[in-house]
């Protein structure tokens, strides 16, 4: 049966010049390189310059995006910009973007579902144009977590860096199996009930702050292994399609650990999982569509792959997303 399908046609990513690397973390926390990788899989990571906003990094992300897709920004419909780190409380960091952008149609907004906020902007996008209320859509995840971060506790500060990616969205026909093109489906997930797990502890309504990123880390390993599998178990089977099918993993990258577990348990041999945690560190929203891009920009990825997204963050929430390129 004949359908609509949201097709990548264009991909982009920015990370910004300053590079921290664990020896840098060294001067100035209690830690040093060995115990960084060996828990986290992380190197170093990419970290804004002063008064670089997120909205400066998500906007050279899309510019880049818009040229792989040879596309204008006045020929966009929507804007999605997933961020849990947004240069001001209002407006939303999307319509920033799209007005440097010189877009003056169509709507923009943000999403805020923290490291599983590019797989929720995409599903949102999906639905937009499986639906007929847009044509083209630009979905961004742009993070500037160093701002968010306490430099003195070692256990959260060495694990996230900055950056942004960016994918456009475009309706094309399709047959409803899952040989087509485009997004094939997105699964979202949350439970509120692990709060304390992963947060931030400030905002304006709570203590008027910005706050700082306070995690758990072992609850949120154990969830993160668990729900993820659960995610990706979902997609497979609602496409009615097998691990074995999967050319290529795209995780959120948080961990290095948890990433090789995912990959275990699909059979899925390394080299067929993109990993940029250990030079981007974990980037929250941005993680996916950078790895994305630096993926495809390099030939790993090709026209008809099929592409496995999973993603946990704070909430809990956590989804996953089945693409061919």
């Amino acid at each position: 049966m004949a359908c609509t399908r949201s097709r990548v046609v264009g991909q982009g990513s920015y990370l910004p010049e300053k590079i921290l690397t664990n020896a840098d973390l060294a001067r100035i926390v209690d830690t040093d390189d060995a115990w960084i990788r060996q828990r986290t899989g992380i190197t170093q990571r990419h970290i804004a310059a002063e008064g670089e906003k997120t909205s400066d990094l998500g906007l050279e992300s899309a510019r880049r995006a818009l040229a792989a897709a040879g596309l204008k920004a006045e020929e966009l419909d929507l804007i999605i910009c997933a961020t849990a780190t947004p240069d001001e409380t209002f407006p939303a960091t999307a319509t920033t973007i799209q007005a440097r952008l010189g877009m003056t149609r169509g709507a923009a907004f943000d999403v805020q579902a923290v490291c599983s906020g590019f797989v929720y902007g995409l599903s949102i996008a999906d639905s937009f144009i499986r639906s007929g209320q847009a044509r083209t859509v630009l979905v961004i995840g742009a993070e500037t977590f160093s701002r968010i971060l306490d430099w003195t506790d070692r256990t959260t500060c060495v694990l996230f860096g900055d950056g942004a990616g960016a994918v456009v969205l475009r309706a094309d026909s399709g047959r409803g199996t899952a040989d087509d093109r485009g997004v094939l489906s997105t699964h979202l997930y949350s439970d509120g009930n692990h709060h304390d797990a992963l947060y931030v502890d400030g905002g304006p309504s709570s203590t008027r702050t910005v706050g700082h990123l306070r995690m758990q880390g072992r609850e949120v390993f154990r969830h993160a292994v668990v729900r993820m599998a659960e995610a990706i178990d979902t997609a497979l089977e609602t496409n009615g399609l097998t691990p074995g099918d999967i050319d290529w993993m795209v995780p959120h990258q948080a961990n290095a650990r948890i990433i090789e577990a995912m990959a275990k348990r699909l059979n899925l041999p390394q080299d067929r999982v993109v990993l940029t945690v250990d030079r981007h560190a974990n980037t929250s929203a941005a993680s996916i569509p950078l790895a994305l891009a630096e993926a495809a920009d390099d030939g790993r990825i090709g026209d008809g792959d099929l592409v496995l997204m999973e993603a946990m963050g704070g909430g809990f929430t956590w989804g996953s997303a089945l693409v061919r390129w």
